[in-house]
């Protein structure tokens, strides 16, 4: 079980910090185009996973889809879904905003389309995806699974994997490497700080940038 101060370890890091910890790593780094939608706020957690399908559901009716991962939901959890089947229509809403601010959802990661994002941005939830739009999803996708593993991306992501989106990207962690590269995301912010104490010292950056930066992914470093 993951513990309260490694998650808040994780979340103190930014997205960039942690993509160079996955690079260096050999994992996948940050996920490309999706960015905050709503507004720019930081979120770090374990995921809860949706995938998304084209068309109509199988028999006809099915539940909307994301509720069953909002009442799954603990308090901090991410909600992460696959909606890259190239429909052009929302994945998410207002109300599935609403619901999952009220338990408790940290925010949620579309790797498609969402929309109601100006009542998202008026919540303060974050929302993070490739874009707005405000075409509904009601006839063109349904809801095919909830909390099996997804690609976003081009990244497979896990029930329990972990997540952290912010201004610059979204990342996703497996959970059994989430110590080791919160370990070498902290290594690298802390090399980062101390080049720009160097730089507000005086020295050039020629020499700060050329002495430590193109070796800063080195795992021996």
């Amino acid at each position: 079980m993951t513990t309260t101060p490694l998650l808040a370890r994780l979340a103190s890091l930014d997205s960039c910090a942690l993509s160079d910890a996955l690079d260096s790593l050999e994992l996948p780094p940050a996920v490309v185009g999706l960015v905050p939608l709503s507004v720019a706020e930081r979120i770090a957690g374990p995921v809860i996973t949706v995938k998304l399908a084209p068309g109509r559901p199988p028999g006809g009716t099915a539940r909307h889809l994301g509720t069953a991962a909002i009442e799954a939901a603990k308090p901090g959890d991410i909600i992460v879904l696959e909606h890259s089947s190239g429909v052009q229509c929302a994945g998410w809403g207002g109300v599935l905003s609403a619901g999952a601010q009220v338990n408790g959802v940290a925010g949620i990661i579309i790797d498609g389309p969402a929309r109601d994002i100006d009542e998202a941005r008026a919540l303060g939830f974050p929302v993070y995806g490739r874009s707005a739009i405000a075409r509904t999803a009601r006839g063109r996708v349904y809801e095919d699974r909830c909390n099996a593993p997804v690609m976003i991306g081009g990244v497979a992501v896990a029930p329990g994997d972990f997540a952290l989106a912010d201004g610059s990207g979204v990342v996703f962690i497996p959970r059994a490497r989430l110590e080791e590269v919160v370990r070498r995301g902290e290594h690298i912010a802390e090399r980062e700080r101390l080049m720009v104490h160097a730089l507000r010292n005086g020295d050039r950056i020629t020499e700060v940038v050329g002495r430590d930066y193109e070796e800063m992914l080195d795992k021996s470093s």
